[in-house]
């Protein structure tokens, strides 16, 4: 079992990237830890923690992999935020939607800028985009935490989809899978990987972004 030990926001923590997290501490614990959050922080206060993670894929695609590594795409940071509101706050109902959409070399010029842009094909790609529902009073609200330069939640509405339309898949009980077998479906890795790459490039840099995720 690999343990690494990361300076995050707040200090410095060992973490363990894969088994069961709860042999040491609990997931909820480890991250709150991680993000400088106190005890009883609300659950506005974990989205938001989670929507400010550096945006980038981890070594170990999962939520403790972001945990490990204080990086995510929207695959990784919406797991994480699915488990930490399950735990805590079962009454949000919590479920991973996942978006088959296309995104052209057009639309991202217009959300990242000519070099991403060129990163996609003169046809475009298709792409999977992982984000969030929760349930406020009785209402579905749209959670999208994928890049931490976008407008944090305002605690009430739903959040701009960090991707174009498309067509919206429910999760279910295997989300990875479930996504794994959408992206074997619709997208080709050779076209999608040079543009995920190409927006992790942007993240590191800082620069605003609200399209595709990874």
């Amino acid at each position: 079992m690999a343990r690494r030990r990361h300076r995050y926001p707040h200090g410095e923590l060992a973490v363990l990237v894969d088994g069961d997290l709860a042999a040491e501490r609990d997931l909820a614990a480890v991250f709150a830890a991680a993000a400088g959050l106190t005890e009883g922080a609300s659950y506005r206060q974990v989205i938001d923690a989670v929507h400010a993670m550096p945006y980038g894929r981890p070594a170990v695609r999962s939520a403790r992999g972001a945990i490990a590594e204080w990086r995510g795409t929207c695959s990784t940071k919406h797991a994480l935020l699915a488990e930490l509101l399950a735990g805590q706050w079962p009454q949000l109902r919590p479920r991973l939607v996942h978006r088959v959409c296309l995104v052209t070399r057009q639309s991202a010029a217009a959300r990242f800028g000519v070099e991403v842009a060129a990163a996609v094909p003169p046809g475009g790609l298709t792409d999977v985009h992982r984000y969030l529902l929760i349930s406020l009073d009785g209402t579905d609200v749209v959670i999208d935490v994928t890049f931490p330069a976008d407008p944090r939640w305002d605690g009430a509405r739903s959040m701009r989809l960090a991707c174009g339309d498309g067509k919206d898949f429910a999760a279910g009980p295997d989300p990875d899978l479930a996504k794994a077998r959408l992206e074997a479906r619709s997208c080709d890795p050779a076209v999608r990987e040079p543009f995920i790459a190409a927006l992790a490039g942007q993240a590191s840099a800082d620069v605003p972004a609200s399209g595709d995720c990874g």
